[in-house]
């Protein structure tokens, strides 16, 4: 059994819901943040993605600035920034700027998926797949923009220096694994869409992690989708809407997202195929007691320290409802942990 505190956070997509307004979407994306910060929620994260209809988290570092704006002690951050659709400089002047009107609150998660279709990629960086290649050396130059040694740079980030704001290595493959290992740097892999390198992509991590200015062991984030409700058929209710919508994303479809419905039959069959099955592993759909188990079994096989979630619901209120329902299986789980420890630290004095 997994004896340690596990931090829990979101990752906000700020999807539009059918029927509801981009203004809607982030005001309520924002009632969600306050939310958080109520139930002890370490951060939210928002991501990056373009030409969409149905995701209002475009212009992230907007987004951030926001938020932050309007709580006071949640971390606010980017899960994440797609690096190869920008300038480092640029993206070290904007989180430096962030870092000093909130300070100690502000993360800079990066990624090297474009966070959207290629054309648009092509669009948005005519370079994009030169940067990409080169995401290594271009997360080299963000480290470099914040470091107070470059003050004597010729090309600077002045805003930035020394603002210390945390940066972690966001992946879907092994490739991230090793470069957030090399370089000393917390690792958040998104197993909320991508679960078949998970495993793998940890074992790396940890093998490989390297000790840095930055951090002195590995630190592991997984992103989880998470749907609670008073009742297995009601969270499964909920659940529809994402299938729905996974099912959309598979075949093309830019819909917004739909309201749920009855899990039917055929709802099941679509989950059981394979590539949804595979995006859709780590779900943990149901009452408290469900989920409970299921997210402990979920950590007493990943060891991770902190899991982000994901809950992409049609209706605000619901996933205000699983936001706090959330946060008291992540307690019920730690306070179990915190006396499992004391057992065993019990037992070893005797």
């Amino acid at each position: 059994m997994n004896t340690q505190k596990i931090a829990h956070s979101i990752l906000e997509l700020a999807i539009v819901s059918e029927g509801n307004t981009i203004k809607q979407t982030l005001n309520d994306s924002l009632a969600l943040a306050k939310e958080a910060e109520a139930n002890n929620y370490k951060r939210i994260w928002f991501a990056e993605h373009h030409n969409s209809d149905s995701i209002a988290s475009s212009a992230t570092s907007l987004l951030i600035g926001y938020v932050a704006e309007n709580t006071s002690i949640i971390r606010v951050g980017s899960g994440g920034i797609m690096l190869p659709n920008h300038s480092p400089l640029i993206v070290a002047e904007q989180f430096g700027t962030l870092a000093h009107l909130y300070p100690n609150r502000i993360d800079l998660g990066l990624g090297r998926a474009p966070g959207t279709d290629q054309a648009t990629a092509q669009a948005i960086r005519s370079d994009f797949m030169k940067a990409a290649h080169s995401f290594p050396e271009e997360v080299a130059k963000i480290q470099k923009y914040f470091s107070p040694e470059n003050k004597n740079a010729s090309v600077r980030a002045a805003v930035a220096e020394g603002t210390e704001v945390p940066l972690y290595i966001l992946g879907s493959s092994p490739d991230s694994a090793h470069l957030a290992a090399s370089k000393g740097l917390p690792y958040a892999f998104a197993s909320h869409f991508a679960s078949t390198h998970l495993l793998n992509a940890l074992k790396i991590y940890r093998q490989e992690f390297k000790p840095s200015e930055f951090l002195d062991r590995p630190y592991t984030m997984a992103g989880v989708n998470v749907y609670l409700a008073d009742t297995d058929e009601e969270a499964e209710r909920l659940f529809t809407s994402l299938i729905r919508m996974f099912v959309g994303v598979l075949t093309g479809a830019k819909d917004p997202l739909h309201p749920p419905t009855e899990m039917t039959d055929e709802l099941k069959d679509l989950l059981q195929h394979p590539a949804v099955n595979q995006m859709l592993k780590y779900s943990f759909v149901g009452s408290k007691q469900t989920v409970k188990k299921q997210i402990q079994a979920f950590l007493d096989q990943t060891q991770v320290n902190e899991l982000i979630a994901v809950s992409t619901m049609h209706n605000h209120e619901s996933r205000i409802k699983s936001a706090q329902l959330f946060a008291e299986v992540m307690a019920e789980i730690n306070e179990g942990a915190t006396k499992e420890e004391g057992k065993k630290a019990t037992q070893g004095g005797l």
